[in-house]
């Protein structure tokens, strides 16, 4: 029997609504903090399948969200293509050569480096019951693509939106390849047990409307389209952070079966607007949450009130934050759960 969170992503509406948390698992947990100590770097974290399902399985065994979110990375993808990849502490990723040095056709592709991301969620859907739903992700190509044109985050995400601007057909080759490594990443990820995926574009807020439609909203849709040829039983969730007044006609075109929401939209705007019966995700501020108080349970209320007509997950706006207590999740939770 399906969970009520996979329930929800195929459209079925729950009393209460079911919750899992972005970057649920990870350094605000003593337990994950405790094994990376342990197990060294982030990326051997990743590539070491039984620590990466142990960290997977962590958030779930606390707290008993009804969704177990694959540990892994956006930029496994670019890694795979052969892209040099680094984690320095304190720093973020690194990844080189950068696209504005060589071109893709320089990489040697190393899709070998999915396989222990594939056991990972073979080894997790085996430690997990069968009510909590199982998730992997990947990165969208337009975010993926931002750190493998500038090497490394940007603020205003300039390298690769300079890229698309003087050399489109530059940036749709790029674009194009992303997404191809990508579905057959997600395809990987479902064979091997995952029963949801999120498409997450972390930098798609950055984009003008047209720019949007051509990075964000046209690459998604290939991707789901391709997904639904092989899985078309999967629940694809989309989750373009920043999309703003933007987000409906993603919701239309790209084909997704849900969409995540971002702290910066009002929930009543977002029911109002986006296509009838759509599940939905998110909305809660990770600030608020690390935060606490008795603002938690008077959003939660809000949020719920929003979404009481249409199928909802209840989660965040984007990840949460490693400086957040424990307590304040347990809050929320209560919260939400009554």
């Amino acid at each position: 029997m399906p969970g009520p969170l996979l329930d929800t992503l195929k459209g079925v509406r729950q009393d209460v609504a079911p919750v899992w948390l972005m970057r649920q698992a990870g350094r605000y947990l003593p337990e994950y903090r405790e094994l990376r100590a342990a197990k060294g770097g982030f990326l051997e974290l990743v590539y070491d399948s039984e620590a990466a399902a142990e960290i997977t399985v962590q958030p779930i065994r606390r707290f008993g969200f009804d969704g177990a979110i694959l540990f892994s990375d956006i930029l496994i993808v670019p890694h795979a293509m052969g892209q040099g990849l680094t984690f320095a502490a304190g720093e973020g990723p690194h990844l080189a050569p950068t696209l504005l040095e060589v071109g893709l056709d320089s990489f040697t592709p190393a899709f070998e480096r999915f396989e222990p991301v594939y056991e990972t969620v073979r080894r997790t859907r085996a430690m997990i019951g069968p009510e909590v739903t199982m998730l992997g992700f990947a990165g969208s190509p337009w975010t993926v693509a931002t750190y493998m044109i500038a090497g490394e985050g940007s603020k205003d995400q300039g390298p690769a939106r300079l890229l698309a601007y003087r050399d489109p057909a530059h940036m749709q080759a790029i674009i194009d390849a992303i997404v191809d490594v990508s579905v057959t990443y997600l395809r990987g990820q479902i064979d091997a047990g995952a029963e949801a995926v999120q498409l997450f574009d972390s930098w798609a807020g950055s984009l003008a409307p047209d720019q949007f439609e051509k990075w964000v909203i046209a690459p998604n849709a290939a991707i789901t389209a391709k997904l639904k040829e092989t899985h078309p039983d999967t629940p694809i969730i989309g989750f373009p952070k920043g999309a703003g007044a933007k987000l409906p006609a993603y919701a239309r075109e790209t084909g997704v079966d849900a969409v995540g929401l971002d702290e910066t939209l009002d929930p009543a705007w977002a029911h109002a607007s986006l296509p009838h019966g759509m599940p939905v995700q998110g909305n809660f501020d990770p600030l608020l949450l690390e935060a606490g108080g008795p603002a938690v349970a008077a959003r939660v209320k809000t949020i719920i009130a929003a979404f009481e007509d249409r199928p909802h997950v209840f989660n965040l706006g984007h990840g949460i934050g490693q400086f957040t207590p424990i307590s304040h999740v347990e809050e929320l939770l209560a919260a939400l759960r009554g």
